[in-house]
Parts: C-alpha cells; structure tokens; sequence
C-alpha cells in the first residue's frame, strides 16, 4: 500500500510533518530499496521567497512540475551535480512541494552502498544530494507519479509529536525565519542537527 494523492493534496508544511516515518521505496535494476524518511523541509507556495516557484519566478520550465498535481515527484539539480527529490502537495496551479532531506535505510543496503562506498550505513541517506545518489534517482525522475513503482511513498511509523523536532530550513538564504524543517529527534541519518528549534 502506497500514500494515496489525497494525502499529498495539503499544505505543504502538514504533508512533510506526516511524511516523517514514512516509507521511501525506490525500485532500480531489480532492486528495491526502501528507507524511512526521517527528515523534511516544506516550501509553501508562492509567496514563501526561499521557493523555486516564488512570485519573482514564475512559472519556468524548471518549476513547472511544481504547479501540477500533488503526489508528483519534483526532481531538480543543485551545484551542477546534485539531484534532490520533492513530493508535490497542495493542489494544481499552488507550487508547494516537501523535499525529502533525508533517510534511513531499511532494505537494499548493496545497491546503497554500491552506490555511497565507504560510507557507514546511516550516512548513506543523510541530505538530500546523497539520499538520491544511493538511491539512483536523478532528473528522469521528475514527475513520476509517487503513487506508482518505481519510486514511491508508503506509510510507515507514525511519530508522536514528542519525537519530532521543527526549525528553520537550512541551505537557503531567503525566508531563513520560517519553521518549515521537520526531523525526528535523535535520528543518525538526519543530516544536520545543531539546528535552531522551535519546539
């Protein structure tokens, strides 16, 4: 069982909250590997400054899978050489997308550390540049359906609110104020935690 698109079809900032133990299943030359999303950060629409698709952009053929349908995969490159993933919410038309900053694996560890070597375990999905490269997800991604193999969320632990720690986005230079990064307290894979909170 997958997350269905009602559950993507929410503000931004409650679909990363609840992605938070979910499953991320990514099936890759007959492997698959799953990891539990331990880390999120929200990007609200247009009028939070920090998104690809702020007023001052627009629409551009970078961001456009932000404006289609929640449950899509926004998959985009950063630096020249990192993919990030983000799960589109909200509704058609509103850009909001949560990108997943980080997990723990749980199965298909070969092709991680294929894929990461020398790394330690709970490192191969810590940040989002890394989480994509172990598990091979890159621009071809960009608007699959997340509701759909090969890459695809389901759910998972249900954290209380007791494990879950929320503060300002990191790696941004706009709208640097806002509470939008969602992690579960005292996970190893979450990529960075001497962090601001507000909870």
């Amino acid at each position: 069982m997958v997350l269905p698109r009602e559950f993507y079809a929410r503000p931004a900032e409650q679909v990363a909250r609840d992605l938070l133990g979910c499953r991320l299943i990514r099936e890759v030359d007959g492997h698959r590997c799953i990891a539990e999303i331990v880390e999120t950060e929200a990007y609200v629409g247009p009028h939070d400054d920090a998104s690809h698709a702020a007023e001052r952009f627009g629409r551009t053929a970078r961001n456009d899978m932000m404006f289609r349908e929640p449950g899509r995969a926004y998959v985009y490159l950063i630096y020249g050489i990192h993919w990030c993933l983000n799960a589109v919410t909200d509704q058609e038309e509103f850009p909001a997308a949560v990108l997943i900053r980080a997990a723990s694996p749980l199965a298909g560890l070969g092709l991680m550390r294929q894929l990461r070597p020398g790394r330690r375990d709970y490192e191969l999905l810590r940040g989002p540049g890394n989480l994509c490269r172990a598990l091979a997800i890159d621009g071809s991604c960009n608007g699959h359906d997340l509701t759909e193999p090969p890459l695809a969320i389901a759910p998972g632990a249900d954290y209380p609110d007791s494990r879950i720690h929320r503060g300002p986005r990191i790696g941004i230079t706009r709208a640097v104020e806002h509470p939008l990064r969602f992690w579960v307290r005292d996970s190893p894979a979450v990529s960075a935690r001497r962090t601001p909170l507000v909870d």
